[in-house]
């Protein structure tokens, strides 16, 4: 790793650090605010040695070596306390609308802190992501299929949709030639029984379950395209896993669509039966309607189809799409727009992280943000990695929000609870389930951050 690569770690590791120390700060301000007194500061959490201990007045600042969390402690939370049980300077004496405040002030400074990053970010750099990219055309390469040499596209060309879905992103092109590839092995059983009909009808000798002997020379109908693939936004991103409403082909079959290969007859060279013949002629190409923009016109090309491989044989260039900020207006505008679509995008994210249609071994955590942030500062500049600092902001704020024990969540529920009940949930109850869920969370770090280290092993991350 180079100096400059080095100094770009730093530099993350750094923002990283602020979030924690900011959310913290939250709690801190807030409890001071509504005359709560804060016995403890940490950063960190207490798992090994502690690095740093210093009194400042009533606090104690702490950083532990476990860098991974930080927390407020009040004399609630300490046995030894020398606080009378009715002092007004506990947490559990203030109203609850207070100790509300106090819960939630460090989910309030992540949304903050990820404004004033953004904002900041707007003002400067005269522009914002808008979290789509523009593909073009750059030339063809020496494996371009003949369809799209013929199909009218022209280098330098957007490519705008195929099949019907915008292509925001340069993973959406591969996806679709990948999934459109010849001969892949997959077939609709409406269209293997269509062509068993056909088969049928041109060989009229034979019936549904024959079994039709060696050397013999049957007709076969004529072959038609499948069904173009159909993606939506969550399966490009990965969201949602592809599973199309599709039946496989046994080897045998597949080797009998490779012998047959588009022949209006063919010679049997093993007893076969009819409905293999039907299902081995069903799998066939699938075709890739293209739409690009040239000259601001949208333009359908002809229709191009993927080789065997899933490749069409086209090299392609992207860039991100940029909003201008050049006064304060469209830096508010901008910003928000930025905030907004991205905190949806997260909070859709979690849902299907929830239900199971992501599955965990999908999820990243600090050393994959810290690699992926070291790059981005280090090959796109400062900015990219303020703007990435920003939506961790905003993840670690939706993620503190959830009502889950041991989180900032979990302690505005009971609060709710004691609201409408009119009395605080039992403490030993809240104790025991908060500690549970406390090491239910170190678990699922171990497990992150082990995913983590495997990811950047193979290289996925």
């Amino acid at each position: 790793m180079n100096l400059h690569m080095i100094s770009s770690a730093i530099i993350m590791i750094l923002l990283i650090s602020l979030l924690i120390l900011v959310h913290e700060a939250g709690h801190f301000l807030a409890a001071k605010l509504v005359g709560i007194r804060v016995d403890k500061f940490g950063f960190g959490l207490p798992i090994g040695p502690t690095l740093f201990k210093k009194k400042l007045g009533e606090t104690e600042i702490l950083i532990h070596a476990f860098l991974l969390g930080g927390y407020v402690s009040f004399p609630d939370d300490e046995e030894d306390c020398d606080l009378p049980m009715d002092s007004p300077l506990r947490f559990s004496n203030k109203p609850v609308g207070q100790r509300a405040i106090v819960i939630s002030a460090g989910v309030i400074c992540n949304v903050i802190l990820a404004y004033i990053l953004i904002f900041l970010t707007g003002l400067i750099w005269k522009h914002l992501p808008e979290n789509t990219f523009t593909v073009r055309l750059e030339k063809f390469a020496p494996s371009a299929v003949e369809s799209i040499k013929t199909s009218g596209i022209k280098e330098g060309d957007i490519i705008y949709s195929i099949n019907g879905l915008k292509v925001d992103y340069p993973v959406t092109i591969n996806k679709f030639f990948t999934l459109s590839k010849e001969f892949d092995g997959f077939i609709k059983s409406e269209t293997a029984d269509k062509k068993l009909k056909e088969l049928l009808q041109l060989n009229p000798k034979y019936k549904a379950g024959d079994v039709i002997k060696k050397g013999t020379t049957i007709n076969i109908p004529e072959f038609t395209d499948e069904e173009p693939v159909k993606l939506t936004f969550d399966n490009i991103l990965g969201l949602e896993k592809y599973i199309p409403d599709e039946i496989g082909l046994s080897d045998n079959q597949k080797k009998l669509r490779d012998s047959i290969n588009y022949h209006t007859k063919y010679k049997l060279e093993e007893d076969t039966l009819i409905n293999d013949i039907s299902k081995a002629i069903s799998d066939t190409k699938k075709p890739l309607t293209i739409v690009v923009l040239r000259d601001n016109q949208e333009i359908t090309l002809n229709t191009v189809y993927a080789s065997k491989e899933g490749l069409v044989g086209i090299q392609q260039s992207y860039s991100e799409n940029y909003a201008q900020t050049n006064n304060l207006k469209d830096v508010i505008i901008q910003t928000n727009r930025y905030v907004n679509y991205n905190l949806g995008f997260m909070v859709y994210t979690l849902g299907k992280l929830f239900t199971g249609k992501i599955p965990m071994s999908e999820m990243n955590g600090i050393i994959a943000i810290t690699k992926i942030g070291t790059e981005l500062i280090a090959y796109k500049g400062l900015f990219q990695g303020i703007l990435l600092t920003a939506m961790i902001s905003l993840n670690l704020a939706i993620i503190n929000i959830l009502p889950i024990p041991a989180l900032d969540g979990g302690h505005l529920l009971f609060l709710i609870i004691e609201k409408i009940t009119g009395k605080p949930v039992s403490k030993k109850f809240v104790e025991a389930l908060s500690n549970f869920f406390f090491y239910l969370l170190i678990v699922l770090m171990v497990f992150i951050i082990y995913n983590d280290i495997h990811c950047w092993i193979i290289g996925k991350i």
